[in-house]
């Protein structure tokens, strides 16, 4: 990326939540965790001042699909940034201790998300969606499983999961690429091909999970499949649940926030994986106005399969492609959609080609889209909170049929 002083850089290794047995439920995010903890040449203390004395900054993430480590430094310093993910991927030391604290952290964490209703929300509905299934348990994992982890745990879903063939070296701004591949070679040029288990195929049933409390806010958490990565319907799909929920202008924030002032946040987003789709719609209002919103945002979801406006059509397509664009001046972002794309396709389609084919769609395959997710799709619904007028799910299903 000309003109950038810095550059990020990291491996994203194709295992995650998804990957894990019912009774290593949590384990991919733990091991995410013990990667800073500590390797064969360098304490944890040593793996933060490495990074930190050049002025950059290292994380890690765990995602259901992929668990990442990367880092954002100064180009000249993407050497050293590259040693160190080696060094905690290659060389994690496990120290026993060290997995001690670390559970205490991961419990906390727990904590945290349990007391953050609009977070946990969204895991009861992912279990809801995918009911009986690896994609639907949370990743953090359940606090018994993480109280259980040991050292054992962590080697086997690394010796099982972290084969060459899963890991995928992205970078991106003032990187050279001849460089970055030789530096590769040294890294990781010494492992042996082996085979890594393919994750269970994730399959939307749909369901509904309720948990009555008494909040200040009842929090409504919709998701209805959607396309993946591979069906045709993708970017009509996208563009859809932005006209849907993506921004002010959208038709659920203007129905039911600026014109009844039935809520503060209600968006709606559609997410792909290879395998699965999920269009999901949150709100949080107050528990005497949950029937009101649910009943209007039914109603939005019906409208919008069917009568989308050009102006409307026009303007979530801008979004996207304005999204996209501005998200790729981030080398960050732009290296990590590189190693999504590279897992998802096996290839990188240029920014150019994928703005193209939001362009491309049509209005037919916009209502096709509406119509398949508002009215056919499996759907699942979270609620959190109190729910004394809540709608029962069967009557939801009905107002869908309507």
């Amino acid at each position: 990326m000309p003109g950038l002083a810095s550059a990020a850089v990291g491996v994203w290794v194709c295992a995650g939540g998804r990957d894990e047995r019912e009774s290593e439920c949590g384990v991919a995010h733990f091991l995410e965790h013990m990667a800073f903890k500590g390797t064969e040449r360098r304490s944890a203390l040593e793996i933060a001042e490495a990074i930190e004395d050049v002025g950059g900054y290292m994380n890690a993430y765990t995602s259901r699909d992929a668990t990442a480590y990367y880092a954002r430094v100064l180009g000249e310093d993407v050497p050293l940034a590259l040693d160190v993910i080696a060094d905690i991927l290659l060389a994690p030391a496990f120290a026993p201790e060290e997995i001690e604290v670390e559970r205490g952290v991961i419990l906390q964490e727990i904590g945290q998300a349990l007391d953050t209703p609009d977070d946990i929300v969204f895991d009861w509905l992912q279990e809801a969606a995918y009911p009986g299934q690896p994609f639907g348990r949370p990743i953090l994992g359940p606090a018994e499983r993480v109280e259980r982890f040991g050292r054992t745990d962590l080697a086997r879903f690394v010796e099982e999961h972290y084969a060459p063939g899963q890991m995928i070296l992205a970078a991106a701004g003032d990187v050279d690429h001849d460089a970055l591949m030789r530096l590769a070679e040294r890294h990781f040029g010494h492992l042996a091909p082996r085979p890594a288990p393919a994750p269970a195929p994730a399959v939307f049933r749909g369901g509904e999970i309720r948990r009555d409390k008494p909040l200040e806010q009842a929090h409504m958490a919709l998701a209805f499949e959607a396309p993946s990565y591979h069906d045709p319907l993708l970017y009509a799909a996208q563009v859809w649940s932005v006209a849907l929920g993506g921004g002010m202008s959208s038709r659920l924030f203007q129905e039911i926030r600026e014109k009844r002032g039935l809520c503060y946040t209600i968006f709606a987003q559609a997410g792909a994986h290879a395998d699965t789709g999920c269009l999901t719609i949150y709100a949080g209002t107050g528990g005497d106005a949950l029937g009101d919103l649910t009943a209007l945002t039914f109603d939005e979801l019906a409208r919008a399969a069917d009568d989308l406006t050009e102006a409307e059509i026009a303007r979530a397509r801008a979004q996207m492609k304005a999204g996209l664009l501005m998200g790729l001046e981030s080398p960050s972002n732009r290296a990590e959609r590189l190693a999504r794309m590279v897992q998802v396709y096996g290839e990188v389609p240029g920014v150019s080609e994928t703005a193209a084919r939001i362009d491309a769609v049509t209005r037919d395959e916009l209502r096709a889209a509406g119509a398949r997710i508002a009215g056919q799709a499996p759907m699942a619904l979270a609620l959190y909170g109190p729910l004394e007028r809540a709608p029962a799910f069967a009557a939801l299903q009905a107002r869908r049929a309507a």
